[in-house]
């Protein structure tokens, strides 16, 4: 399940990304207690971080879903020195758009996404145009997948980007819903059917929540994610899930 690659524009990029949320440590509270392990495991600490994207490599993952923290980007720096190009599908983060499609783009990332949307319609149409004009895919990014989509939709920004990423998992973990119930699931997927953007779907093991068999599971079941990004902690946890991810 989601191997090979996919087809944006004029190149093609990996379906399968190695997620960093991980390295950001304390800024990633989603994981709960665990923000505090990846803390003391990576804060200023890229060897760690590059013997999982070596291991990743060697499972035969070939993207990587950056967030530009410095510690991943020494990280990526000291992977690439050693061999393992991944195409990268960066995450520009708020208050720091310049600075990371700046630094994006001296990587040459494939997509650039734009995290979360703010409501300003005009200052978003900047930002993708930003990072059209460095060449790479523009996207966007929401943690809020219900109410950004259907505002989307009734936005002047449609023909502005081509990939979109949001977090999906079975139990609706970091998704604006309640329950997550099938009226839910069918409402998401019709505002994503008439959105028809390229999608990535991140969180798909809702924090450690899920094993990745019964979360790589429900996703064989949604019928509009083209690509998935994964949270990796570990070189062991790399080897389980991707392989497992591989199989399905």
């Amino acid at each position: 399940m989601f191997d090979g690659t996919i087809k944006l524009d004029k190149i093609e990029v990996p379906r399968t990304l190695l997620g960093t949320s991980p390295f950001m440590g304390l800024k990633s509270a989603h994981f709960g207690h665990r923000s505090m392990l990846y803390q003391l495991d990576f804060q200023d600490q890229p060897e760690n971080v590059l013997k999982i994207i070596r291991r990743s490599y060697e499972l035969g993952v070939r993207g990587i879903q950056l967030i530009p923290n410095p510690t991943t980007v020494e990280a990526l720096k000291l992977a690439r020195d050693e061999g393992c190009n991944m195409d990268i599908i960066g995450t520009v983060r708020p208050g720091k758009e310049n600075e990371d499609i700046k630094l994006l783009s001296e990587f040459e990332a494939s997509v650039m996404v734009i995290q979360d949307y703010k409501g300003d319609w005009d200052s978003l149409k900047d930002e993708l145009q930003a990072v059209k004009d460095e060449n790479a895919v523009a996207g966007l990014a929401t943690t809020m997948p219900f109410r950004t989509t259907s505002k989307l939709l009734e936005s002047s920004i449609l023909d502005l980007f081509d990939v979109y990423m949001i977090p999906l998992n079975k139990m609706g973990y970091m998704m604006d819903c309640e329950g997550y119930s099938p009226e839910d699931r069918a409402e998401l997927q019709e505002m994503i059917h008439k959105l028809d953007k390229t999608i990535i779907a991140n969180k798909t093991l809702a924090a450690g929540i899920l094993r990745p068999d019964e979360a790589f599971d429900y996703i064989k079941t949604v019928d509009y994610v083209d690509m998935i990004a994964v949270g990796i902690a570990s070189e062991v946890e790399a080897e389980e899930t991707f392989k497992i991810l591989a199989s399905k």
